[in-house]
């Protein structure tokens, strides 16, 4: 992963209300629609519409269109990718 992506990621992640997304997708384990994005965060919706494209942008979530709606999956492999450059910056 280049110092790129890396600062992409940590960008993403640098909001409360991101960390609070990615903490529902574990939860769920799953896949979370947009609308149940909303439905969990006190925020309105163009303000969980953005912070849902930074985690997209950031690869951290994989949108797929179901008919009309989206829904959005974690990226394991970024994350982990990413959880992994951190740890080589580490003292071993």
């Amino acid at each position: 992963m280049d110092n790129k992506k890396i600062e992409k990621i940590s960008r993403a992640l640098s909001d409360t209300s991101r960390i609070a997304i990615l903490q529902e997708f574990k939860k769920k384990k799953d896949c979370l629609y947009c609308a149940e994005v909303n439905d969990l965060l006190d925020l309105t919706q163009p303000s969980v519409s953005h912070h849902l494209k930074q985690l997209v942008d950031a690869e951290l979530l994989l949108p797929q269109k179901e008919g009309r709606n989206l829904k959005y999956v974690l990226n394991q492999q970024v994350l982990n990718e990413y959880i992994e450059c951190l740890n080589d910056l580490k003292d071993q």
